[in-house]
């Protein structure tokens, strides 16, 4: 990364006091809206998805460093941040065609990195679903698209957030025991590709390298990694970039996702913070859904504001800032 003067006052604005990344993830849209239908029996509409990011960002961006949201229905929450939080958007389409195992990467049509810099952005956020095992060719043209992103986020000096999902071409489960055996090698060996100075990148968002259900002394079932061969992952993902990282909460639990975070210290991840989404704010759903705003929003005053909170007292404690790492 080369860190310009501007591009350093964006990431300030994102992190907390310490330097540390405490941002709270609301981009989703396929994945929302597969949560509200759990609870209405009606496709879930703009305007409910648009209210519930609104009170997500009106409750709870007081205890946040930052914001992440996307540009599809987070435009009016942008506007319910906190004065001192920073605000990240998404620049990638939701999902990605389910008739192909390619998962190719794809920018929304409307918007620029220019265009998410006039809006108020604070980082540009880029979501790749990336095999490193896939064809070399169908990789080159996911490098290049990324390189593209990388050059308009340069040109535009504002900092280049990515995100990247590793996923096996054959293997249809993510959540499998069959998966979490390849996820370490896949998780890391993709961080490696990209964080090579050509893609331009300031921060990697990244998965924890092991599927945590399997680690011994987590999950309830089957035993995949050991606790040993577990922190051996965290300490060879830690050596696999340069660049400052943070990890993604993947829709774990508010309580799996923080031991996660202290197992990923203790193991040797000098880890810079973290987009937590789902581990967050998902209760809310439920209330908004079935008791409307004011049942949202004491939900998020209580339970949401306590995630956060125990979230924010074990970064305190596990997280290095990114500062140490430019």
């Amino acid at each position: 990364m080369v860190l310009t003067e501007q591009k350093r006052n964006y990431l300030e604005r994102l992190s907390t006091k310490d330097g540390v990344i405490s941002a709270l993830a609301f981009d989703q849209r396929g994945a929302l809206k597969r949560l509200m239908a759990k609870y209405q029996d009606t496709e879930p509409t703009v305007a409910q998805m648009e209210e519930l990011k609104v009170l997500v960002a009106d409750e709870l961006t007081k205890y946040a460093s930052s914001m992440l949201l996307d540009p599809e229905y987070g435009l009016p929450a942008t506007k319910a941040l906190d004065k001192d939080a920073g605000l990240l958007l998404a620049y990638e389409k939701t999902g990605y065609d389910t008739s192909s195992t390619k998962r190719l990467p794809d920018c929304l049509n409307l918007w620029s990195a220019k265009r998410i810099k006039e809006q108020g952005a604070d980082a540009v956020k880029f979501l790749l679903y990336y095999d490193v095992d896939s064809a070399d060719e169908l990789n080159q043209e996911k490098q290049a698209y990324i390189e593209r992103i990388g050059s308009e986020c340069a040109a535009e000096d504002i900092p280049f957030f990515l995100e990247i999902l590793a996923y096996d071409e054959g293997i249809a489960d993510a959540t499998s025991a069959e998966y979490a055996k390849l996820k370490p090698r896949k998780v890391i060996e993709a961080m490696k590709v990209f964080s090579d100075p050509r893609f331009n990148i300031d921060v990697l968002k990244v998965e924890v390298p092991v599927n945590v259900n399997f680690v011994e002394g987590f999950g309830e079932g089957e035993v995949v990694y050991s606790r040993e061969e577990a922190a051996a992952f965290f300490k060879e993902q830690e050596e696999a970039t340069n660049l400052p990282y943070i990890y993604l909460s993947a829709g774990v639990s508010a309580k799996l996702f923080q031991e996660t975070l202290e197992f990923a210290h203790a193991s040797g991840a000098n880890f810079n913070g973290v987009l937590c989404g789902r581990a967050t704010w998902a209760g809310s759903v439920e209330a908004y859904i079935k008791d409307g705003e004011a049942a949202a929003r004491e939900w998020l005053r209580t339970e949401g504001r306590q995630n956060i909170e125990e979230l924010n007292a074990v970064l305190d404690k596990v997280a290095t800032p990114w500062t140490e790492r430019v």
